[in-house]
């Protein structure tokens, strides 16, 4: 007398058990993978300005010198070359440019939370010292 077990199923993977696999995988590379977390000198070296997006940028082919950076943040503070300066200091310091040299190019990185005003008193001071090579920085 024969025995009927059923009929013979086909072999099939168990995707519980992959699924199971990759979840398991990708948990431990995120929990393994380490984060750079930024130390306070390099917190301390950048500008609390978050620059406005451009769809085009134009840039100096035969530039010579590196341009006189002055950073606007949103509460309308003035940074030079990173380091923070009341309106006089930065009146001062473009009147020492412009007397060392007076074609010498000033980029205005302006927070774009910052108010239009405060832009515009860097280019007023600008235009007082006599700098006329002024650019205005942006991101893409």
């Amino acid at each position: 007398m024969r025995i009927r077990l059923g009929e013979d199923e086909e072999p099939e993977i168990g995707l519980i058990a992959l699924i199971d696999c990759i979840f398991f995988l990708l948990m431990f590379f995120m929990v393994a993978t380490s984060f750079k977390q930024q130390t306070e000198a390099e917190k301390r070296k950048e500008l609390p300005v978050v620059l406005p997006s451009s769809s085009a940028s134009l840039t100096a082919a035969g530039a010579a010198a590196e341009p006189l950076v002055i950073g606007v943040d949103k509460a309308g503070r003035f940074f030079v070359d990173g380091a923070p300066v009341g309106t006089q200091a930065l009146h001062d310091r473009l009147r020492a440019e412009a007397r060392a040299d007076p074609h010498r190019r000033v980029r205005i990185d302006g927070d774009r939370a910052s108010a239009y005003q405060h832009i515009v008193h860097v280019l007023d001071l600008c235009q007082l010292a006599g700098l006329t090579h002024i650019a205005m920085h942006t991101r893409r």
